[in-house]
């Protein structure tokens, strides 16, 4: 495995690479085991993975959140390098962002405006879309790995694909989690014990929800009621819980197609997001699902 900090460079090590498909797997580094079978899907897939570790600055709405966000390469390069990544693009931000960079992407509509686009403000997709943007640009890869954790940022991402004809395959695999069903990420090194405990009132709500809805349950508000209801007196500050379409983010009206179960909630001060789909005649992936990421 090779490590290289520039485009330029990243585009020579895969210049003799061209001939075989290649996966990219974006993250903002602090690995864990949900990035690892991000890698395993690529890997499975593509003669080259490469993966990119970057904390992009323009996405955090809050600079505590930013300085607080683990920046832990020597290991994570380690990871990488274990299961399977050929290269590990890391740049720094002057090499992102130079002197004078004054293009942002913007994707309009409900699937950036509500929800985490609500909380968090629409700079954080802009920069979102616009770091995806180029890291798609940089590598050009044939497949593009994410998880379905982050349903809204993956929402958008395949709106920008499509809108701009881009040529890459956005691969979404399912929420990757801990044994106690907590979904994993980064953040949650942050929880202390009695924190975590609680934090499990959030994929148990998604659980009532998937139960209600495949028990027969089909109003929208009886089945957000289910999950509220599963959240109160856990000691969590709830965000938002919505039942909403999975592509567009408008609220979900009836339970007549597959609608995507949202939750955000901070948990001391961390701050998680967990989903599911549902659908009156079908369940997509459990919450309690540990596969994918």
């Amino acid at each position: 495995m090779i490590i290289v900090r520039t485009v330029s460079d990243l585009r020579t090590a895969l210049r003799e690479r061209r001939d075989t498909p290649v996966g990219l797997v974006p993250t903002m580094g602090a690995l864990h085991e949900g990035h690892l079978t991000l890698v395993r899907a690529a890997r499975a897939e593509n003669r080259t993975v490469v993966m990119s570790i970057f904390v992009n600055p323009t996405q955090f709405d809050e600079q505590a959140d930013l300085a607080a966000y683990p920046r832990t390469e020597d290991r994570d390069a380690a990871l990488a390098a274990e299961a399977g990544v050929d290269i590990v693009f890391a740049p720094d931000a002057a090499e992102m962002y130079p002197t004078g960079f004054a293009t942002t992407v913007r994707i309009a509509g409900p699937v950036t405006e509500t929800l985490e686009g609500a909380q968090r403000g629409r700079a954080h997709f802009d920069g979102v879309a616009t770091i995806v943007t180029k890291l798609l640009l940089a590598a050009l890869p044939d497949a593009a790995y994410f998880g379905a954790k982050d349903a809204q940022q993956v929402a958008v991402l395949q709106r920008l694909v499509a809108d701009l004809d881009l040529p890459v395959r956005l691969v979404v695999c399912p929420t990757s989690r801990d044994a106690d069903g907590l979904a994993r990420s980064s953040r949650n090194a942050r929880l202390t014990a009695d924190e975590r405990a609680r934090a499990l009132a959030i994929p148990r709500a998604l659980q009532a929800v998937t139960d209600a809805a495949a028990a027969g349950l089909a109003d929208v508000e009886a089945l957000r009621a289910r999950g509220l209801a599963e959240l109160a007196g856990e000691g969590i500050d709830l965000e938002y819980l919505a039942l909403v379409d999975p592509a567009t983010f408008e609220p979900a009206a009836a339970l007549d197609r597959p609608v995507l179960v949202a939750v955000a909630a901070r948990v001391g001060r961390t701050r998680l997001i967990d989903n599911t789909v549902i659908s009156a005649h079908a369940v997509g992936p459990g919450p309690l699902s540990q596969e994918g990421a």
